[in-house]
């Protein structure tokens, strides 16, 4: 029992350090970029998506469609993460907290230490000593492309990623009857429910491979079919995130399912693996052409050198359990190489995090379990080797930084004697502690080395500061310009960012604008107005926006009840040298000339005017009431006629007359439009919008939270004695493996 309690703290102590060192290793990165952790898309996309959540939150609405977005307002199908409650949670913060880029990093760090917290955890459940697994811990968060894609940018990727080792952990937890059920499904649901569909398919493999992993290592199907069953649960409750986006997927710029193989973002195995040498700028296309400005396949400087200090003979009597990391670093490292597109999954190189995970598990447990320093002369001269390959893999894909490489080289040679010397002369945890500490300056060095980093928009951080230099624009605006057009050193509240709004950027300032950021666009409203993922638009868009819609004899802006139209000066030069479009006029704005011409109705605005009725023929229309998702209309039509609303026609809508459902149609592949049956007189026109497939998702959820309710049911019944877990298998057991086990599922609760 004192041995087991021993253990037990130092499983608490480890965790400690662990949170404490992804902490030390975010205060570095500040260091290097006070805004690495608001960059690209999280200042362009994410976070004032949070904003604009929150906001409608607070006013008790659940914002699933806000039809004046136009371009970004069907929020089921964007990565808003409607159905997951800590986002809900952190959306519901954000428009309380001025400076965006304090708030962005404050959660990111959090988020941080889940994801640590969760490898921690995960070389646990596989026997590593404390001290390494918190090794794993603090380097997850600061390995490549972690680092410089999905924390600095593609929040809903790291998220979903901190989740999901969380649902790794109880997931074989719950198979080899040392914890219930109920973990595993909270956190593989919350994976899931990110609303980003890679951390869903990744967390699919996790649990494939685990459950693979168990059958071999406890030989018995029933712990890897309970497993399956547990997962399949989860996936059911999570079902409700994707449905309206496969149901929609048809009018969107991604489209059906396809697979297409190209070489943008695709990485070749041997790069891949080349991830202990910090100086890596690994070669492969991508936006910045084929050598990579960052270090985004560098996973620790330590993984593969050590590979030379581990028992091979006894880690190789142990294969069996360690099987499922294995199994998922190569199913990982295979989809890194393509196909470049599986159906809405493209890009590999977004698997690299699960290249990091699956390796960095699979050696931290495997040092944790089997180091050993017996024959070290003979082992450092092969530690030595491996660096050598790591230096010239990295030579050849990036031939003009040598210097670099060589210093690097030197560096891990450096400091890989120095932890050998620890190890030896002090012990293995003053060695995990001097590797834990290491991270600190390397990831500082990083960082400030793709300084100006390529990635930033540059948007301002300050709320209040915005909307005080931003035009006060009420109603709803359309803004026609092209962001390339911004010259890098007016990307400034002082300069463009005063005027003009890209991406989400609107939602900061809290003004209505029909663009928005999208990677899920509606493909034939941005045909309609060749309006871009990130609210560009072509020079003819100005032409397009005023042009008559034939079926109506209205303009596009008329059919959008649109308020104001915003040019560009840069896209626009000449545009104030015209006439104003008929019912229009220039407006001016002082002090904003240089980057806008701004066009407005003469009479007003008009999207307060009828509700969303844009044009009606051949009877009348009057609004009766109005909300993001009904329309309520009385109509009259003595010989039939149309309404057309300015609403998006996504799928997902239902229109009934006086009680009977009838039909709807778009206009111009566009627009909501519904024919009245002739001899209505004051009908009662309900025009109603749900997510498509909302029942079924509702169902789903039912079903998986009943399924898991049933396992655990299942569970407790059949465990004999809370403290005494079954361990169907004769493998032998690592000494500290139990005790920290009852120490990890204690970290667990608290994690949870």
């Amino acid at each position: 029992m004192e041995s087991s309690t021993l253990a037990s703290r130092d499983v608490y102590k480890w965790g400690i350090i662990t949170a404490l060192g992804v902490v030390a290793g975010y205060v570095a990165v500040l260091f290097a970029n006070v805004r690495h952790f608001y960059t690209d898309d999280t200042e362009s996309q994410y976070t004032p998506l949070w904003v604009m959540l929150g906001r409608h939150l607070r006013d008790g609405r659940l914002p699933v469609l806000v039809p004046e977005h136009w371009m970004a307002g069907n929020y089921t199908i964007e990565e808003a993460g409607l159905l997951n409650p800590p986002q809900l949670l952190i959306d519901l913060i954000a428009p309380s907290v001025d400076n965006l880029v304090l708030y962005v990093t404050v959660v990111k760090l959090v988020f941080a230490i889940i994801l640590g917290l969760g490898v921690f955890r995960i070389c646990l459940v596989y026997g590593a000593k404390a001290s390494w697994a918190a090794v794993a811990g603090s380097a997850i968060p600061f390995t490549g492309w972690l680092l410089f894609f999905d924390e600095a940018s593609w929040m809903t990727a790291f998220t979903g990623t901190a989740w999901m080792v969380h649902a790794w952990a109880s997931g074989v937890r719950y198979a080899r009857g040392r914890g219930g059920p109920i973990p595993a499904f909270v956190f593989l649901y919350l994976a899931i429910s990110v609303q980003y569909i890679f951390p869903a398919v990744e967390a699919g493999l996790m649990i494939g491979a685990v459950a693979i992993g168990e059958l071999v290592y406890q030989k018995a199907w029933r712990p890897s079919l309970r497993l399956l069953t547990m997962a399949a649960f989860a996936a059911l409750a999570g079902l409700a995130t994707y449905l309206p986006s496969m149901l929609s997927a048809k009018v969107t710029w991604r489209g059906t399912a396809q697979i297409n193989n190209d070489q943008f973002l695709t990485v070749p195995w041997s790069e891949s693996l080349n991830a202990s040498l910090p100086s890596s700028l690994p070669a492969f296309s991508s936006w910045w052409g084929y050598v990579q400005p960052m270090p985004v396949v560098y996973i620790a400087w330590f993984l593969v050198p050590a590979l030379a200090f581990v028992d091979w003979r006894k880690a190789l009597d142990s294969a069996r359990e360690l099987s499922a990391p294995a199994l998922f670093a190569v199913m990982a490292l295979m989809w890194t190489a393509g196909p470049g597109t599986i159906g809405p999954l493209r890009w590999p190189a977004r698997v690299l995090p699960m290249v990091a995970l699956g390796l960095l598990v699979l050696v931290c447990v495997l040092l944790g379990r089997f180091a050993t320093f017996e024959g070290w002369r003979r082992r450092a001269v092969a530690a030595a080797v491996l660096i050598g390959l790591l230096w010239v893999r990295s030579f050849s894909a990036a031939p003009h930084e040598v210097v670099w490489h060589v210093v690097a080289a030197l560096g891990v040679a450096a400091l890989g004697s120095a932890v050998v010397w620890l190890g030896r002369s002090r012990g293995m945890v003053a060695a995990c502690a001097l590797v834990i500490a290491s991270a600190f300056p390397i990831v500082y060095l990083q960082v400030r080395a793709a300084q100006p980093t390529p990635m930033s928009w540059n948007l301002p951080e300050n709320r209040a500061e915005m909307k005080a230099a931003f035009p006060d624009l009420p109603g709803t605006t359309l803004q026609l310009g092209d962001r390339a057009l911004i010259p890098p050193g007016e990307r400034t509240l002082q300069g463009a960012y005063g005027s003009l709004v890209f991406g989400n950027y609107a939602k900061d300032l809290e003004l209505t604008y029909v663009s928005g950021y999208t990677p899920n666009g509606h493909f034939w409203f941005g045909e309609m107005l060749c309006m871009r993922w990130d609210t560009s638009v072509c020079p003819d868009a100005y032409r397009r926006a005023f042009a008559t819609e034939p079926a109506t004899g209205k303009t596009i802006v008329d059919l959008m009840k649109v308020d104001r139209v915003v040019l560009q000066r840069a896209l626009y030069p000449d545009a104030r040298n015209q006439p104003a479009p008929p019912g229009w006029k220039w407006v001016d704005y002082p002090g904003h000339e240089k980057y806008i011409a701004v066009l407005e109705r003469e009479g007003g605005l008009i999207s307060n005017q009828n509700g969303r009725v844009a044009a009606m023929r051949g009877g009348t229309a009057t609004s009766i009431s109005e909300s993001d998702l009904t329309s309520r209309v009385q109509v009259s039509s003595d010989d039939g006629g149309r309404v057309v609303f300015a609403r998006l026609g996504w799928p997902g809508y239902r229109v009934t007359l006086d009680g009977r459902d009838i039909p709807f149609d778009v206009v111009a592949k566009t627009f909501v439009a519904v024919d009245i049956p002739a001899g209505t007189k004051s009908g009662d026109l309900v025009l109603t919008w749900r997510p498509p497939g909302w029942k079924i998702g509702g169902a789903a959820i039912v079903f998986g939270l009943l399924g898991v309710g049933v396992l655990e049911w299942a569970y407790r019944r059949g465990r004999r004695r809370a403290d005494e877990p079954a361990e169907p298998t004769d493998e032998p057991t690592p000494p500290d493996t139990a005790a920290s086990e009852s120490a990890e599922s204690g970290l667990a609760d608290a994690v949870r």
